[in-house]
């Protein structure tokens, strides 16, 4: 047996006040460039996911948040070559600030309906249904 190493990463899915869902593409240079992802990363030893969340969007995006805004919605377990990826996957409709790509990356804010018009990580389209569900409230 194999034993690859668990990556915790935790991605949130922010909706707007359209019911849109927001999408950043992987940049180059990246592992999976070119595709398109729900924002997030890694979970740090001293973090909850809501934590890293928090930090991550103002990283990325150069938004606030707070542990609180977000919402469980799911999660995936998704083997890749050299390591395992655990993701709980929050919504969050609150947030302050204008967002930025703070990398310079490609965003977009996209209806239920389009989704699979985006190429996603292998991970990321398992989740497209609940997302879908969710939007659909």
């Amino acid at each position: 047996m194999t034993t690859k190493k668990v990556l915790l990463v935790s991605a949130a899915m922010l909706i707007d006040d359209e019911n849109r869902v927001f999408l950043q593409q992987r940049p180059a240079g990246k592992s999976m460039a070119g595709l398109w992802e729900f924002p997030g990363g890694k979970v740090e030893a001293d973090e909850t996911p809501e934590e890293a969340l928090s930090r991550e969007l103002a990283e990325e995006l150069s938004i606030k948040t707070s542990p609180t805004d977000f919402h469980p919605l799911t999660f995936a377990s998704h083997g890749y070559h050299d390591f395992h990826l655990l993701m709980p996957v929050f919504t969050c409709r609150i947030w302050a600030g204008r967002m930025t790509a703070i990398e310079g990356q490609k965003t977009a804010w996209v209806p239920a309906d389009q989704l699979t018009d985006y190429r996603m990580p292998p991970a990321d389209e398992p989740l497209l249904p609940a997302l879908r569900q969710e939007l659909a409230r």
